[in-house]
């Protein structure tokens, strides 16, 4: 492998550090084709083993090291004598950017302390972003790394969205306010509808009235209004807003001090319970997989069916909400993994947010709205707000940033 002149064609290496896994990708920011993709996960235990995954098929290997800088730097060294397209550049999926980062940035030994100092604010996920970060750049020290933030799509929230009614200091000085994750997906997923709204049924995207709701084993919903964010259901950390897999979504937060309490637990014990042991894998008491709950529920089982109740209630209360800080609604855009191939979980948010004029249209989100026009489009042609499907594609967008970045720098 060799390195590529920033204007020329090439791939981005695109590093994404979760608090036990490493995603990485080679992409090529024009046709978001990747040329390999690998996934390193169970880091930080003796089981760490890499997937790696090329034209030629996956093969897994261990590496020589398994905490996430070792088993980064391991994998990079070894893509250096693979036969793969000139490298532009690095681009870092990085959670927490608090309010300084309001867009992608070039990184220096500056922007990677202050990504290190945001740690307090995402404890579980800016921490292992650094590790990336310094593992790449000692391996690739001839590139250009780029930090693409979650939180920097919100960064346009009015402040009566972002701030919590607490006391003015936990504001000022320890930065407790909403700033809303996702960003990435909500960012290259508005866009996508933006274009396509605009060409198939005649938009102006300067005024688009959207919410998105990125649903996966994490999930948010964003309200876009002419492409920026106004409002998010994320706060200051990834557990506010609707029920994920494994988080709790909002809580009253009196809950902790009860259970506190009765079980003489600490308040991170307690909240690494809502993070990692709630949401449907709690109500369900089987899974935090959707398919798996449909499954179950289609056999009678009360808590799989609690689990979807509640998911699809919160859901759609929270997007319906979002229309709030619209002032309308032209279009709600689904994606994620459950967002774009969850059929029956998109039938029962429709079925609870027909009031807004979104009536299913059930043959086309069947096949996920793929001969639809506009394209993506699952319910009813008519004259008011639509239901689209969106896949959302996060590695192609920090590709396309850290090119951009690169080629201005």
């Amino acid at each position: 492998m060799s390195t590529g002149e920033s204007t020329g064609n090439g791939s981005v290496v695109v590093v994404n550090c979760g608090s036990s896994s490493v995603k990485l990708a080679l992409v090529d920011p024009v046709t978001g084709e990747r040329a390999l993709s690998c996934l390193g996960e169970r880091l930080g235990t003796p089981d760490a083993v890499v997937h790696f995954k090329t034209a030629e098929g996956t093969r897994t290997i261990t590496p020589a090291a398994t905490t996430h800088r070792g088993a980064l730097a391991h994998v990079l060294q070894r893509l250096l004598d693979m036969d793969l397209p000139p490298l532009l550049g690095v681009g870092h999926r990085v959670v927490q950017g608090g309010k300084r980062f309001r867009s992608s940035v070039r990184i220096d030994d500056h922007v990677l302390a202050d990504i290190s100092d945001l740690s307090a604010l995402a404890p579980l996920h800016n921490p292992a972003n650094v590790s990336g970060i310094e593992a790449a750049r000692a391996v690739l020290p001839e590139l250009d790394h780029v930090a693409v933030f979650d939180t920097a799509f919100h960064q346009t929230m009015p402040e009566q969205a972002y701030r919590y009614a607490v006391p003015t200091r936990w504001y000022e000085e320890f930065g407790v306010r909403r700033y809303g994750m996702h960003g990435t997906s909500h960012r290259f997923v508005s866009a996508r509808a933006a274009e396509v709204l605009q060409r198939d049924a005649g938009a102006d995207p300067r005024s688009l009235k959207l919410v998105v709701a990125h649903l996966g084993n994490g999930c948010s919903a964003t309200a876009v209004l002419g492409g920026r964010s106004v409002d998010t259901t994320m706060g200051m950390t990834p557990l506010e807003g609707l029920v994920m897999g494994t988080r709790s979504g909002d809580l009253d937060p009196a809950v902790l001090e009860l259970v506190a309490d009765r079980t003489g637990a600490s308040v991170a014990e307690i909240v690494a319970q809502l993070n990692k042991e709630s949401g449907l894998l709690a109500l369900s008491g089987l899974s935090n997989d959707v398919r798996t709950l449909e499954e179950k529920a289609g056999q009678g089982h009360p808590g799989a069916k609690l689990a979807l109740e509640v998911f699809t209630y919160r859901a759609a209360k929270h997007l319906a909400a979002l229309t709030v800080a619209l002032g309308g609604l032209d279009a709600l855009v689904l994606t994620g993994g459950i967002g774009e191939n969850g059929t029956a979980i998109r039938s029962a948010l429709l079925g609870r947010l027909r009031h807004l004029g979104l009536v299913e249209d059930p043959a086309a989100n069947a096949e996920h709205g793929r001969s639809s026009t506009p394209a993506g489009r699952i319910t009813r042609e008519g004259d008011g707000p639509l239901a689209m499907v969106v896949p959302t594609d996060e590695e192609l967008l920090i590709a396309r940033d850290t090119v951009d970045l690169v080629q201005h720098a």
